[in-house]
């Protein structure tokens, strides 16, 4: 394995292996990790959203863990600013920066050289759109902007959102240039068939089911949080939500989070292709 690079990146769908991995290669390289994982910011929500275990992570450093509440926002500029001292740091340090994670606007943010809006959040604005649902909030984007509207995941709430929450302050959402990168980086791909993917899905889900992931997501429901901005904690929470309150039986419940894992999976899978000229990637075969 090559030695000299200066950062490394982790990427690839939902439960394709990509914390183990990204351990294994920091203990290779005296490496820690900076994860960019939008849902694993939050505290409190440990097992739905996969995080990383004390044990799990093996005497590796890892930052940008369990950082705000669950009642706060959390934009991608705020990311960078946490996480690009961060790099900065662990590379004065000599020592390997490794972003690992599913969320590819953080990864973007840290890897490569663009300009972020720096928009302050507009608690008014966002609290008349979530009355709407997503397929109105992407009509609306479409109408004030076609070309942003044109890029973005049209299913990504929070994404359509905070574009919104920029056209209001700038007028529209500022175009990106093909971005350079900022450091030296190695991306590593993880990529499981879609059908080991859908496994290792089915299996994640029991194994957190087991661990109390409805516990932790009642507590999450009892602080009445309304379910549009549930979504931005996990679409299994919305799901189990609907379990919990007898709306859908306990298998219908399970079929549903596959499902829409799966349908996550591919999303991520679309945005990782633009790193697939840079990229290794790791066939995963369990």
């Amino acid at each position: 394995m090559n030695k000299h690079y200066e950062i490394i990146v982790v990427a690839g769908p939902t439960a394709s292996g990509k914390s183990d991995f990204a351990v294994k290669l920091a203990k290779e390289c005296n490496g820690e990790i900076v994860s960019a994982d939008s849902r694993q910011i939050y505290k409190g929500l440990d097992i739905g959203t996969g995080k990383i275990t004390h044990e799990e992570m093996c005497g590796i450093s890892h930052h940008i863990l369990d950082i705000i509440d669950i009642d706060q926002n959390f934009s991608v500029a705020e990311y960078k600013r946490h996480a690009l001292p961060l790099v900065e740091d662990i590379l004065a340090r000599g020592k390997t920066p490794i972003i690992c994670g599913g969320t590819g606007q953080y990864i973007d943010s840290i890897i490569f050289n663009q300009s972020i809006p720096e928009v302050e959040p507009n608690l008014a604005l966002r609290g008349h759109q979530e009355e709407k649902t997503t397929n109105e909030l992407y009509t609306l984007l479409q109408q004030k902007d076609k070309r942003r509207a044109q890029e973005i995941d049209r299913h990504n709430r929070v994404r359509i959102i905070r574009s919104l929450e920029i056209i209001d302050s700038l007028g529209h959402v500022p175009e990106q240039i093909t971005p350079t990168f900022r450091y030296p980086t190695t991306i590593y791909i993880m990529q499981p068939s879609r059908e080991l993917l859908r496994e290792k899905v089915t299996r994640r889900l029991e194994k957190r089911l087991h661990a109390g992931m409805l516990e932790e997501a009642q507590t999450l429901i009892s602080k009445n949080i309304p379910k549009n901005t549930l979504k931005k904690f996990g679409i299994e929470y919305v799901i189990i939500a609907q379990y919990l309150n007898k709306e859908i039986d306990e298998e219908t419940m399970k079929q549903e989070i596959v499902t829409k894992s799966m349908q996550y999976a591919k999303r991520q899978n679309t945005w990782n292709k633009k790193y697939l000229p840079y990229a290794t990637v790791v066939n995963v075969t369990q």
